[in-house]
This record gives structure tokens, C-alpha cells and sequence, in this order.
């Protein structure tokens, strides 16, 4: 498990929350695995309660499973709520690309196409997570230049479900298209061209449907 440095004015509840679903995100909590709140309190050098409290929320968001006097457990990936995420990701991305084509400044273009040479830097050398983080900033940076702020927070509990099958894929998959699929939407924005946006956004988020498949082959176990 991955222990994360504590943030600036973060509570230990806190912490202990991003710590965990960081690990779930990452599947360095495998799914179907069974918790120990001593063991994680141990490893994020912190007590048992806030890891307690932090396991209630994410099983609130059907993330962990608990059992009353036996102990928890990560939750399988449960492809129905992976699709509803995806359902709200889209409707609200696509909605935000057509509105950066008219807000979004060049500098702030510019700073996305610096984010996008970096993630081509660490996709030439194969470091998925990295990749990962790097995606979701790129999508975080849409909702800010259009200071949607807190619409983008209120979605990141459900999008955990999403954000485990992605990384999958891009442990899976070969051939990733993450940083093509950035530079499609950057395009169609920096040339206002609302529809082809949306197009692009569309596309990006449903290759996880077509992973999907090679994703069950390689890792059945991790599903319900």
C-alpha cells in the first residue's frame, strides 16, 4: 500500500480517505481484498479511528464492503456503477469542452498543451499511474478554466469506479490513445468547434468499452 504525503491543513480523516482511495484507484488495494485497520493505521503512521471513518465514507460510495464484527473488504468492480459514472462524466465533459470553446484563453490552451508533452513523456516510458494522474489533471484543468470547481469535486466520488477500469486499460492496453484523444479535444476547442468537442470528449471517454473485454481476460478475479 502507497502512503501518500500528508497535504498541507489536511485532518487525519482526511488523509486517511484520499490515502485509501488513492489505493483503490491505483489496485494497490486489489479488489475482493480483505482490509486490516491496524495494518493501514501502521502503514499511514496514524491511529485506527480516522482509517475507521475514512472505510464508512467509501463504503458510502460502494467503494469498500463492511462486515459488522469480521472486517471489510474492497469492493469488486461493478460494471453497472462504472457505466453510471461514465453516464455523468460524459454529459458534464462534453458540456464543459463546447464552453471552453468559448472562455478558455491561449495561455490557458498553452498550459494544456505543456501538460499534454508531459504526459507523451511518460507515456514513452511506459508509467501507466503516472499517466493516469497526469489524464486526470488534464480533464481537472477543463472544469477550472470554465470555474466549475466544485462541480468537478462533487463528481470525483463516483468517478473512482471509473478511474480503477482506466487503470486497468492502461496496464492492459497496448496501444493507448489517452494523450491523442487530449490533443482531438484540445484542437477542436482551440478551433471553437463545439461539435467536433463534444465528438472528441464522446470518444475518449467510451474506449473503455472497447478495453473491456481484455480487461475481464486478464483480471476476472476483480470483478463481480
Amino acid at each position: 500500500m502507497d502512503a501518500p504525503k500528508r497535504l498541507a491543513k489536511e485532518t487525519v480523516r482526511e488523509y486517511a480517505y484520499r490515502a485509501l482511495k488513492h489505493n483503490i484507484v491505483t489496485l494497490a488495494l486489489e479488489p475482493g481484498s480483505m482490509l486490516s485497520e491496524n495494518k493501514i493505521a501502521a502503514e499511514l503512521g496514524i491511529s485506527r479511528t480516522p482509517v475507521r471513518e475514512a472505510l464508512i465514507e467509501l463504503a458510502k460510495m460502494q467503494l469498500v464492503e463492511v462486515f459488522p464484527q469480521k472486517g471489510s473488504r474492497i469492493a469488486k468492480v461493478n460494471y453497472a456503477l462504472v457505466e453510471e459514472a461514465r453516464f455523468m462524466r460524459l454529459v458534464m465533459e462534453k458540456a464543459i469542452a463546447e464552453m471552453m470553446c468559448d472562455v478558455a484563453t491561449e495561455e490557458q490552451l498553452r498550459g494544456l498543451d505543456e501538460l499534454l508533452r508531459l504526459q507523451e513523456f511518460y507515456l514513452e516510458r511506459s508509467s501507466p499511474l503516472k499517466l493516469l494522474e497526469l489524464d486526470n489533471e488534464f480533464h481537472r484543468r477543463m472544469f477550472e478554466i470554465c470555474r466549475m470547481n466544485q462541480i468537478h469535486y462533487l463528481m470525483s466520488g463516483i468517478m473512482t469506479h471509473f478511474d480503477r477500469v482506466r487503470s486497468l486499460s492502461l496496464q492492459v492496453i497496448k496501444e493507448i490513445k489517452i494523450v491523442g484523444d487530449h490533443r482531438a479535444i484540445l484542437s477542436a476547442i482551440r478551433a471553437k468547434d463545439k461539435a467536433a468537442a463534444a465528438r472528441s470528449v464522446t470518444e475518449h471517454l467510451s474506449r473503455y468499452r472497447i478495453d473491456e473485454d481484455l480487461i475481464r481476460a486478464k483480471y476476472p478475479q476483480y470483478f463481480e
